[in-house]
């Protein structure tokens, strides 16, 4: 399967795409395995790892195809930034190689993707600090130098884009979309909310969106929610405002939870996947432009099959179109 041109993203151009759920509480709760620092780009490095990582997408895959619809491979990589990598013993040329080959695997699972198309793949890049706290302050400037770096090694592979999820503050937002835009590669910003609807930081949902468009000349190719239950942003989407055509995706949480209580959890909460479901049919809704749909924590491939149940529905006789009629 030939990759895609970089300036064309087929959930810009309307096309709904599925996208994968909660990797590292999935690695975490469901497989037994420890992620130091909620890193899972360090699987890459065995052969087991990169099998165990295989298996997680193809489950998503798989229903990708059985809704008939394209899909959206996150690199396993919101870890693999500098400070981070730090952490876990990774200086930037082994962080580099770390990168190279989460996308160098998502492409092989690119070629074998069978009947699900198109197949986006996107770096996935997380916060320089602590993604429930707006703990490193940083300048728009100094976000875009440090983001540049995993940008960077990015733009020397065939990731067709970069994400950037959990994001808490407006700062490392408009830092981002700058790196990405000096690297040719499209962004998408996800900002996380509090259950207030407003960022960490406590800007308002609508002012983060509007600001960060402000200060990048509107080059983000979409923005997105995640880590936060509908329940939490909901009331700030029914305004009807024109930012919200700027929401492309939503990738909730199926927890209620906040982020203090996630972050003391020692069991894991999944919600209820159909519940989920219809909470995505109200969502999809109230924003125009919504085409990426996946979860966040807690959730697992079952709710991004009710998920795509539920607002994916594909002919009147087929599994998806039967289950989506208990979605409102």
């Amino acid at each position: 399967m030939r990759a895609l041109h970089r300036s064309s993203l087929p959930q810009v151009e309307g096309r709904d795409m599925l996208t994968d759920s909660g990797l590292e509480t999935t690695l975490i709760f469901l497989e037994g395995l420890d992620l130091p620092c909620f890193a899972a780009y360090p699987l890459l490095a065995s052969a087991e790892g990169r099998a165990r990582l295989r298996a997680y997408f193809r489950r998503h895959l798989a229903i990708a195809a059985e809704h008939g619809t394209g899909f959206l491979l996150e690199a396993p990589t919101w870890r693999a930034s500098r400070d981070w990598g730090a952490q876990l013993g990774h200086g930037p040329e082994a962080l580099a190689r770390f990168n190279a080959l989460a996308i160098a695997l998502l492409c092989d699972l690119r070629e074998e993707a069978g009947t699900v198309s198109p197949v986006v793949i996107s770096g996935n890049i997380g916060p320089r600090g602590d993604g429930y706290r707006p703990d490193t302050a940083m300048t728009a400037d100094e976000a875009q130098a440090y983001h540049a770096e995993q940008i960077g090694w990015f733009a020397a592979t065939a990731a067709d884009m970069v994400s950037a999820f959990t994001l808490s503050t407006v700062n490392e937002g408009a830092g981002v979309i700058r790196a990405a835009a000096e690297a040719g590669l499209p962004a998408a910003v996800s900002y996380t909310v509090e259950t207030d609807g407003r960022l960490p930081d406590g800007t308002p949902l609508a002012d983060a969106i509007e600001q960060t468009d402000m200060m990048t000349a509107g080059a983000a190719a979409y923005f997105m929610v995640n880590c936060a239950h509908p329940d939490h942003f909901r009331t700030a989407l029914q305004t009807g405002a024109p930012w919200l055509k700027r929401i492309g995706g939503i990738r909730a949480n199926a927890s209620r939870m906040s982020h203090a209580e996630l972050d003391a959890a020692e069991a894991l909460d999944a919600g209820n996947p159909d519940e989920l479901g219809r909470d995505y049919a109200g969502l999809r809704r109230l924003l125009p432009g919504l085409r990426v749909f996946g979860g966040c924590c807690g959730t697992d491939h079952r709710h991004v099959d009710a998920i795509a149940g539920c607002c994916l529905a594909h002919g009147t006789g087929s599994p998806a179109a039967r289950r989506a009629t208990a979605c409102p």
